[in-house]
């Protein structure tokens, strides 16, 4: 298998599998679906904790608003009723006025915590140190995970301007909103390894070789962004290990400089005559009295 760790700009994103014979078109697309999964399931993991804490969304018109001016302005939720957690809800207001303030109950909540840790982890940059895969059916059993949690917290269902409901439907609005600006269109995908770009209608052979034992570094980006950069040839730890071996052998010879210690001069490999004694076979010789 072909291994291709993805990269997004700088950052390690996770390790993709596959064979050196499949297409650029398909590779390009499980790459997109991939990472824009992960950011996906980032932003349910997000949302739910904050659900967790503080409850649902309110409406939109009553977001941001303060008790006072709520009852002042008459407005009502009125899916708060029909939207309860399972065992009851406990009140811990919202301090940016985003949700009702009705969280579910701390049994409920740890649920919801779980399972979001557990979602956090299947998706992991660490995965990719450690070299494991990161493939499509894992994203989608895990956005599966995630509903399966809120269903079992809310029962009855999410109201439509909840954006855990919106994010599992698909219909959230990121426009103009830095989410928004990190997912990647599908065909406006491109990936480039050792300053080439993998184009689309080729296999991945015609850039890598048919080793099917081989492994790249490769980042993924936006159409139209130019080249990226080149991975460096040193990672920062050897760049850290080189620039301390450098320092230590400069204090070596700083030391050796300032010492004025000659007492190597009684050594074997200082003296001049070792050689010629050695050939005439009078080294080592020890006078002695009879």
């Amino acid at each position: 298998m072909v291994v291709i760790h993805v990269k997004r700009r700088d950052q390690s994103q996770f390790l993709y599998e596959t064979v050196a014979s499949v297409n650029m078109d398909n590779v390009l697309g499980d790459l997109t679906a991939i990472y824009n999964g992960r950011l996906k399931i980032h932003r349910l993991c997000a949302e739910m904790e904050q659900l967790a804490k503080h409850g649902l969304c309110l409406p939109p018109n009553m977001q941001g608003l303060t008790k006072e001016q709520i009852l002042e302005l008459q407005l009502v939720d009125t899916w708060e009723e029909h939207c309860t957690p399972s065992g009851g809800n406990i009140e811990c207001a919202d301090p940016i006025g985003h949700r009702n303030g009705k969280a579910p109950n701390e049994k409920m909540a740890d649920i919801i915590r779980k399972t979001v840790s557990e979602a956090k982890e299947r998706i992991s940059v660490k995965q990719a140190e450690t070299g494991v895969s990161l493939r499509l059916d894992v994203i989608n059993d895990t956005i599966d995970l995630l509903r399966g949690a809120m269903t079992i917290v809310y029962p009855m269902g999410l109201p439509p301007h909840e954006t855990i409901r919106q994010e599992l439907d698909g219909t959230r609005d990121l426009t103009g909103t830095e989410d928004g600006a990190e997912i990647i269109n599908p065909s406006e995908t491109e990936l480039w390894w050792a300053g080439k770009q993998l184009v689309r209608g080729k296999k991945l052979q015609d850039f890598t070789g048919k080793n099917e034992k081989t492994k790249i570094i490769a980042k993924l980006q936006k159409s139209n962004q130019g080249a990226p950069a080149r991975e460096p040839v040193m990672t920062e730890e050897q760049q850290r290990e080189m620039m301390t071996l450098m320092y230590k052998r400069q204090e070596e010879v700083r030391m050796l400089e300032q010492s004025e210690d000659d007492t190597y001069l009684n050594s074997d490999w200082a003296d001049r005559q070792s050689l010629r004694r050695a050939f005439q076979g009078v080294q080592n010789i020890s006078w002695k009295p009879q």
